[in-house]
């Protein structure tokens, strides 16, 4: 939880420090490109999730010549989905996807650098991500931890340097948060890359096996982490349309502006908080399954949603009480931002608790195995629900802001009672992982 708070508080710099020397065009830029990188960072990142199934289970067993093996594959998958996916690919078709989204011209001559810059940087932020999830999967979340807050520490401080300009550093405005962000993750990376080589933490690179792909570890990571790719590919779709819903509004450069503050950055304090919980979720459910012991899954998931709903009802207690002075945090000072906002704020107080429910049991589920049905409930909670509100009430009358942050609401409230309603269910209890001719 701590780590993702850590890295949650990076987003929220680059949005204040945007703000308040570029303008809220430059915040709307930042959200409406992260919202398209995560569409793609999601889907090649969802071998992480195949990843920690596997070292979880296996963790559990015992057996850690296998983890070691499965880190190191992931280790060479993400590095070549990196460089040899994302970054081309996302440089060229950057124009495209801003153009989808409904961005204004300001708003995508501020966005566009941005975005490049961090496709082509890409790879440092995927190793620092999968390092993570590999850890906590093995059962040390402390590293990553120590690694977050001097990411996160790097990060501010080249951000301050290229946002406004330091010394002999020029003002770089909106892409200087890509240049610092990039900068910061890949030294992170690189610093962990040769801790795996040379040990010391819970996890290394293997000694003696072949330094090649195994194309059967690959298989296997894809197996269990595509569907959830697939998700997050459905869900960050679903977020790029309903910008595009929020861009068609009366005041859609201001809407997205407040969507990219307030949904992306100051809801991610329930977001990112859970996030963590759900990572929690995930290695508690894969290592007690691994070790025959499914009882203490159920209860790990429900004491993980229970510490859940108290952070996020502090959040929302914020959200109720001072949504001004949140807003004002980010350089949000014109009265129809602030409207705006604080509508969406006032939402985004009650949709915090469906949040955490949902992905802590989502943990649960996928730690077990079962990535397949997040990859449903997602499809029909964050797509069909909410896309089918803002369409509907498109035709029949003329679509506002709170038209969107309650469709919103609602998809958040169907993704929390379809993923408990799926995990009490208990299928999970049967599912077996494999890796080549291991079985677990």
């Amino acid at each position: 939880m701590l780590t993702s708070v850590i890295g949650g508080m990076q987003g929220v710099v680059d949005h204040a420090l945007v703000g308040n020397y570029v303008g809220f065009s430059g915040n709307a830029a930042i959200g409406v490109s992260w919202q398209i990188l995560l569409i793609v960072i999601v889907f090649t990142s969802s071998i992480f999730t195949g990843m920690s199934v596997l070292v979880a289970r296996f963790a559990g067993q015992g057996d850690h010549e296998t983890v070691d093996r499965v880190v190191y594959q992931s280790f060479l998958t993400a590095v070549g989905m990196s460089f040899g996916i994302m970054a081309p690919l996302g440089y060229f078709i950057a124009p495209w996807l801003l153009t989808l989204v409904n961005a204004t011209a300001e708003v995508q001559a501020e966005a566009l650098p941005f975005l490049r810059i961090m496709f082509l940087f890409s790879g440092g932020m995927m190793i620092f991500f999968m390092l993570s999830n590999a850890l906590r999967s093995a059962g040390d979340a402390r590293t990553p931890m120590k690694l977050g807050i001097a990411t996160t520490v790097l990060n501010v401080v080249l951000n301050v340097a290229f946002i406004r300009g330091l010394g002999p550093v020029p003002a770089f405005g909106t892409k200087g948060a890509a240049i610092g962000t990039t900068i910061a993750f890949g030294v992170v990376a690189l610093y962990s890359t040769y801790r795996l080589w040379f040990g010391g933490w819970a996890l290394s690179f293997p000694r003696h096996a072949a330094r090649g792909p195994d194309w059967k570890v690959i298989r296997s990571l894809f197996r269990y982490g595509l569907p959830t790719g697939i998700q997050g590919i459905a869900m960050n779709v679903g977020g790029v349309l309903l910008l595009g819903f929020i861009g068609s509004t009366a005041h859609g450069a201001e809407a997205q502006a407040t969507y990219a503050v307030g949904y992306t950055e100051l809801f991610s304090f329930i977001t990112w908080t859970s996030q963590g919980l759900l990572g929690a979720a995930a290695a508690i459910a894969g290592q007690n399954l691994g070790a025959g012991r499914p009882a203490r899954v159920e209860e790990g998931v429900r004491v993980a949603a229970r510490f859940g709903l108290i952070g996020a009802g502090f959040v929302g207690v914020l959200f109720l009480s001072i949504p001004g002075h949140l807003l004002g945090l980010f350089g949000m000072h014109e009265p129809a931002v602030v409207a705006i906002g604080t509508q969406l704020l006032r939402v985004l107080a009650l949709s915090g608790l469906f949040v955490t429910v949902a992905l802590t049991y989502t943990g649960g589920l996928q730690g077990t195995g079962d990535t397949k049905s997040p990859l449903y409930i997602s499809v029909v909670s964050q797509i069909i629900i909410p896309l089918g509100i803002c369409f509907a009430v498109s035709r029949l009358s003329t679509l506002e802001p709170l038209h969107v942050w309650l469709a919103i609401l609602a998809g958040h409230f169907s993704r929390a009672a379809l993923s408990v309603w799926r995990f009490r269910q208990g299928k999970w209890r049967n599912i077996e992982v494999e890796v080549g001719a291991a079985r677990a």
